[in-house]
């Protein structure tokens, strides 16, 4: 078996008061880290509380919507995430849709993959002038960053190299994160096995071509809706959770990558135009078994480690793994998580 990265989850609506309660019982399973989302609730303000609650537990924003927000104002709260967690902050970063930065946010509107290369650009400038002492002079089309006095200069910090990873799903943000990032985090709906080798590999190491990196360096988080549970009954009632949830989200367009290369962009159009027409209850059977095994792995917590080194122990060794509601499962939780830990 292949060793893995474990990393928890956390609903996005999951209180803040939650949080710390929530980060200190990932840690005690055993997982590696802890994604946090940025929807209902800021990420930010989530990860320092995760931090905050743990002391081994690695924490990443999975991901902070990043345009909406001045690259200086992310690199102030990432530096200070870093230094008060000894190291654990990793910075995940997304564009987001036009429809929610316009309409949601209020933010301009720019082409997303020119502007994401500078955003990453523009944060390893601060922190290079932070840390170096190198001068900042950050001059491109989209951001401007020029200025930054001694009074308000961060103090140097004992792990300055903050992990920036990326969201995306299109194929030039895919080959973006190879070229400027540590990595991608991928999307639930595009963590298919053969997506992954038959398109998100190869746009990594065509973007890591560009600026002559090493792919294989590139990390990938893996973030698949794995269906899983205690026994047969409780895997069936997961199962159907989770095809609802497919069903609601492959009616979004921008989610249908994965649905295109396995020929069932159809599928995807059919949703769409039924939540268009108000039509839900006529959603039912669409998401279909075959769909689902082929998008979700699924097994009984005594399986479910085989079951993902199967699917994903040639393509990564990064992957999140879902922390029931039921504390009750914990102890073959964190048995997973182990199995999952060990070459």
């Amino acid at each position: 078996m292949s060793a893995f990265r474990v990393y928890a989850t956390m609903d996005q609506r999951t209180p803040l008061s939650a949080v710390a309660a929530h980060a200190r019982r990932a840690e005690a399973l055993g997982y590696d880290g802890l994604a946090v989302p940025d929807a209902v609730h800021d990420a930010i303000a989530a990860a320092t509380i995760a931090l905050d609650a743990t002391t081994r537990l690695r924490v990443a924003t999975s991901v902070l919507v990043a345009f909406p927000r001045s690259p200086m104002t992310v690199a102030v709260a990432a530096w200070d995430l870093q230094e008060m967690s000894g190291g654990r902050f990793e910075l995940g970063l997304g564009s987001q849709v036009r429809g929610n930065i316009v309409g949601r946010y209020s933010t301009t509107w720019a082409a997303p993959v020119p502007r994401m290369r500078e955003y990453v650009a523009v944060l390893r400038a601060i922190f290079a002038c932070w840390q170096d002492d190198v001068p900042l002079t950050f001059e491109g089309e989209h951001y401007q960053i020029t200025r930054m006095q001694p009074f308000f200069k961060p103090d140097p910090i004992e792990h300055p190299d903050i992990p920036i990873y990326l969201g995306g799903m299109k194929p030039n943000m895919l080959a973006l994160a190879g070229e400027v990032s540590d990595g991608l985090m991928t999307h639930p709906t595009n963590s298919a096995p053969r997506y992954l080798r038959e398109t998100i590999r190869p746009r990594i190491a065509a973007g890591a071509a560009r600026t002559g990196r090493d792919a294989e360096k590139i990390g990938l988080m893996v973030c698949p809706l794995t269906i899983t549970g205690p026994n047969a009954d409780v895997v069936a009632a997961e199962r159907e959770r989770t095809r609802q949830l497919l069903t609601f989200l492959y009616s979004t367009p921008a989610y249908w990558p994965s649905l295109e290369l396995f020929g069932w962009k159809d599928r995807g159009e059919a949703l769409h135009a039924l939540t268009r027409e108000g039509k839900w209850d006529e959603m039912a059977g669409i998401v279909d078994d075959e769909m689902l095994a082929a998008l979700a792995p699924s097994a009984d917590y005594a399986n479910i480690a085989q079951v993902l080194d199967d699917w994903y122990g040639d393509v990564c060794n990064w992957l999140t793994f879902p922390m029931s509601d039921d504390e009750s499962h914990d102890a073959a939780t964190a048995r997973v998580i182990t199995e999952l830990q060990s070459a």
